[in-house]
């Protein structure tokens, strides 16, 4: 995990990684001091119930995310992103002035108003925190940057709430709070001028003010790729999921664990502690490469764990005075509580980094601003729609056990959905999945497949398995050419029929679909698809490799791309393997964890790549091992 960790010795990087942490601290402190009040002195303040309090700050602080991101992300393409950060933490300052007002004048209108602003404050940042990161990071650096980011502002989320909590309890006087926010925001107005100019794409843009009009172009932008556009419906779902829990904790410490204030930051603490332990994981995990099958990953724990919060939550807890926080912790049911949080957040982190990842490099570069723009805007309704959706359920008589396991049931069916439009996500989490879980896979030369435009991979074939361990190894999808007889096969058809892979039959089998597949392989690279074929035609009987066939020269006469060579080694003698005679009659027959690598060699120009010029080259990559 050294390499993400190198980026914060980076000017491109940490200058940018500490104003964005220093702007999540602020905003948790001041938010999570406001909630904290609100809850334990709500009498001082207001009528409302403590948990509807929680709710409405919740959809307050997120409601600006809605009205004015589509501002956000033309002036992030409009101007230079480094200059915006700059005048944001200047904005941030002002804020911290209001806020202070609000506390001596002990005045909720004023706060709210406050924490109104400070969503102001973090949707002018928005675009210009997650568009800002492919300008200055490498497409291989895009995990690892997002991890930082994510882990980063979780990390900031528990400090700050802790600092907020502190400050709630302990302050005479909770202007305070305030001027604590002050001094933070001018911290990262001095390290967002390290910054380095980030130019804009679109100087020439006329900036459209109507919110309502400008909202609909961007969502366009976004639907113009419908893969970003439903990694964006993932990502808001998230949130939704993610926001929905975080509102609960101060009353669900307070009602259901009987704690005080220092047991809602030991919740908050817990479950950022693991959305930034499941972001750091996540580069490690993908290889450097947005690996799309750790979503679904993702989706499974956050269903299964939610659920065992709700059958783990405790009874006949609460009492009429709340319990010492080392009192909880010597509760068994505490630590189960405890640890479902940990897990919840752990697994955020696998669904959430590689889909910001996703939209970041599948964005076009002139719309990058106005999509993340668009992100944030349907994050924010599907928050507010949450808030309400909670605070609606909780004002009907639902418990917030009984809430967290309804969601849980909820984001299970949400991701069923986006899988079943979405097949790719699901194919990639099935071929990850079995990589980890059978081989132990090395790749070399990986940067030679490209990150854009049309290519043909070509491949030795040893197993059943090839295909599957390339397409879990590639950054982009495949489609692959494959004997229409291995679609007949239970698990490898399903995933090759739902992967768009294309089949094939010899001329003398069937040339009416020799002719379709020749077809779909032109249509596929026109559009800009990455093509694998096994130029061998079969897999291969004594693990040697045999004479390319002469499809491939077909293929590049119509289409003149490039051809990357690649080769797999280790695989002759596993179970997908025909080592035998027949493939698959003895599970685990070289055990678990069995050592294969994948070597991709540098791209061929159509003209040089010819059938024999190709089998030379997989051979050298290929080496003495089968």
């Amino acid at each position: 995990m050294s390499g993400q960790f190198g980026l914060l010795k980076t000017k491109r990087f940490a200058p940018f990684f500490a104003t964005q942490f220093l702007g999540a601290f602020n905003d948790n402190l001041f938010k999570n001091a406001l909630v904290v009040l609100l809850t334990f002195q709500a009498a001082k303040w207001t009528t409302l119930k403590p948990e509807l309090l929680a709710n409405l700050a919740a959809g307050i602080f997120i409601l600006p995310f809605f009205l004015f991101s589509a501002t956000a992300g033309q002036l992030a393409d409009k101007y230079d992103k480094a200059t915006l950060a700059r005048l944001v933490k200047v904005l941030e300052m002002a804020i911290m002035g209001v806020a202070a007002a609000g506390f001596f004048l002990v005045s909720l209108p004023v706060l709210m108003f406050a924490l109104f602003l400070l969503g102001c404050h973090s949707t002018l940042f928005g675009p210009v925190k997650y568009a800002i990161m492919p300008q200055h990071l490498q497409p291989d650096e895009l995990v690892g940057g997002n991890a930082l980011i994510e882990a980063g502002t979780f990390v900031a989320i528990l400090i700050g709430t802790l600092a907020g909590g502190l400050l709630a309890g302990s302050v005479e006087h909770p202007a305070w709070i305030a001027m604590g926010g002050f001094v933070v925001a001018l911290a990262g107005y001095l390290t967002s001028r390290g910054i380095p100019t980030a130019p804009p794409p679109a100087p020439e843009l006329k900036v459209n003010l109507n919110p309502l009009s400008e909202t609909w172009r961007n969502i366009a932008f976004a639907r113009q790729n419908r893969t970003v556009f439903l990694s964006i419906l993932g990502i808001s779902w998230f949130w939704l999921y993610g926001a929905l829990f975080l509102a609960q904790f101060p009353a669900y410490a307070k009602n259901v664990l009987g704690g005080g204030e220092s047991s809602v930051t030991l919740l908050l603490a817990v479950f950022t502690v693991g959305i930034g332990i499941g972001s750091m994981l996540c580069e490690r995990m993908s290889g450097k490469h947005v690996e799309i099958g750790l979503v679904p990953f993702g989706s499974i724990g956050l269903t299964l764990f939610g659920l065992d919060l709700y059958a783990a939550s405790p009874e006949n807890l609460a009492g009429t005075t709340a319990h010492e926080l080392l009192a909880l912790l010597s509760l068994p049911a505490v630590w189960h509580v405890l640890f479902d949080l940990m897990m919840l957040g752990v697994f955020g982190g696998f669904f959430i980094v590689p889909l910001y990842a996703l939209v970041q490099l599948r964005s076009s570069n002139e719309h990058r601003a106005r999509i993340i723009a668009a992100n944030n805007i349907l994050n924010a309704l599907f928050m507010v729609v949450g808030a309400l959706g909670a605070a609606s359920l909780l004002e009907a008589g639902l418990s917030i056990p009984e809430l967290f396991g309804l969601a849980a049931l909820l984001n299970a069916g949400v991701a069923i959905y986006i899988y079943g439009l979405v097949p790719e996500f699901l194919l990639r989490f099935i071929a990850w999945l079995l990589v980890k879980a059978v081989y132990r896979l090395r790749i070399k030369g990986l940067h030679h497949i490209p990150m854009e435009g049309p290519a043909v991979l070509v491949a030795n074939h040893v197993s059943f398995a090839d295909a599957v361990v390339i397409m879990g190894a590639s950054p982009r999808p495949i489609r692959f050419v494959m004997d229409y007889r291995i679609f007949k096969t239970p698990l490898l058809g399903f995933i090759f029929r739902h992967c768009g892979a294309i089949p094939i039959a010899s001329a003398k089998e069937d040339p009416a679909m020799m002719e379709r597949a020749f077809a779909e392989v032109d249509k596929a690279l026109a559009a800009g698809d990455l093509v694998g074929i096994f130029p061998e035609g079969h897999i291969t009987k004594d693990g040697e490799l045999q004479p390319f066939r002469p499809g491939i020269t077909r293929i590049l006469d119509a289409n003149p791309v490039p051809v990357v060579p690649m080769a797999l080694s280790g695989l002759w003698g596993s179970f997908f393997s025909r080592v035998d005679g027949n493939a698959m009659q003895r599970p685990f027959r070289r055990g678990l964890f069995s050592d294969i690598a994948l070597t991709v060699g540098e791209p061929v120009p159509a003209n040089e790549a010819t059938p024999e010029t190709l089998q030379k080259m997989v051979l050298a990559l290929r080496g003495e091992v089968r």
